[in-house]
């Protein structure tokens, strides 16, 4: 019964484990996708990231290519230096400057608000250039030490290539529980431990509040793009960040794949 109070207890906390608590302990029927983020514990990690402090720090980056119609994120994720740090979040979104009032009318959300706060930047014309992408990607690995930048292995476009060729070590992530999972269930327990600081970004948090989750028989879980309410872009692209920077750290060596390129399957 104490394991049971205890997963009881988990399951409250964290809405991501509610549906394996109720299938695997009390056999309930239960949806296969479900509301994830808890708001509350998401907006105590609203503190302030000083971009200034982070010049020169080891950071991996995370990038979610949507159609050229859509929004298009790329989030910096940057690991503690020591036990009393935090991770530290630094998201950017792109727009197509043509499609905005069009998206605000049809979508109903601000996009026309968050370009003029400049939280999200537009490109010129109804499609996302991947070039004003790139060169400010660029601009960012002259002020941070970018030492991967992850991205969804199947959204691949010739800016990955592109932002090879400048450098970066691009590293192709898979979108299947096997690669999900771990981050985003370490994401959740960072959020409810407060040891993720995001600043508070208005998009980023639009897109944590739309997220629904998708969980396998073995209790494994996923972002769900399908049965997500919204865009789910900027945190897709923050778990991907994220599990390159538990797993590197704030090792500055020689990547990998810098060694010996990139294995695919």
């Amino acid at each position: 019964m104490d394991k049971v109070r205890d997963a009881c207890n988990s399951a409250k906390q964290n809405p991501g484990e509610e549906n394996s608590f109720r299938q695997l302990r009390l056999n309930q029927w239960v949806k296969q996708a479900v509301r994830w983020m808890p708001m509350i514990a998401w907006d105590k990690c609203a503190i302030n990231v000083d971009e200034e402090e982070l010049e020169g720090r080891v950071c991996y980056g995370g990038l979610d290519l949507s159609s050229t119609t859509d929004i298009t994120a790329f989030v910096l994720v940057f690991p503690p230096l020591d036990d009393e740090d935090t991770f530290k979040v630094l998201p950017y979104f792109w727009l197509p400057e043509d499609n905005v009032s069009l998206r605000v009318n049809r979508d109903h959300v601000p996009y026309d608000l968050w370009v003029r706060q400049d939280l999200v930047e537009t490109t010129e014309g109804n499609v996302v250039h991947y070039a004003e992408i790139e060169r400010f990607i660029t601009k960012l690995g002259e002020k941070y030490n970018i030492r991967e930048i992850a991205y969804d292995r199947w959204g691949a476009t010739m800016l990955v290539q592109q932002l090879e060729g400048e450098g970066f070590t691009v590293v192709p992530f898979g979108q299947g529980f096997k690669d999900m999972s771990p981050p985003t269930k370490e994401l959740m327990k960072l959020v409810l431990e407060q040891r993720i600081a995001h600043g508070g970004h208005e998009v980023l948090r639009w897109m944590m509040d739309n997220i629904f989750i998708r969980t396998d028989p073995a209790g494994n879980i996923k972002p769900d793009k399908e049965k997500s309410t919204e865009k789910i872009d900027g945190a897709v692209a923050m778990i991907m960040a994220l599990d390159r920077a538990i797993r590197c750290g704030n090792d500055t060596g020689a990547s990998v794949y810098d060694r010996r390129g990139i294995f695919v399957l």
